[in-house]
């Protein structure tokens, strides 16, 4: 059984940080590229930040130079370190992996809450 399991949301201050994680089980977590995206109220899903296979990264322009995705494949993690928090950074937070071989296998986390506000 597939799982992804997000955490480290929460309330934080403009200016602050948080490092989101997505602990995933139930695959070959290395053929995984992974993603986090974003869903604030109202407004429809977009992606924050992608990671491939090898580590190559891509970023949302909103979030670039404040934002950092990594993996381990090790631990089967993803990150997302979040800095510089803004308002408007306020939404759910999922976790998304795509298999890069078979391409229409796809999953996705529950979500956690980051709230930004003063």
């Amino acid at each position: 059984q597939v799982q992804l399991v997000e955490s480290g949301g929460g309330l934080v201050q403009p200016g602050g940080s948080l490092r989101l994680s997505c602990a995933a089980s139930g695959i070959n977590f290395s053929i995984y590229a992974m993603g986090w995206h974003r869903q604030a109220p109202g407004k429809q899903r977009e992606l924050v930040a992608q990671i491939t296979r090898g580590g190559t990264t891509n970023y949302a322009d909103s979030v670039k130079g404040r934002f950092a995705i990594s993996r381990d494949n090790a631990k089967n993690t993803m990150y997302l370190q979040m800095n510089s928090l803004k308002f408007e950074d306020t939404a759910v937070y999922y976790c998304n992996v795509q298999n890069t071989i078979v391409t229409t296998i796809s999953y996705w986390g529950r979500g956690t809450q980051v709230t930004v506000s003063s």
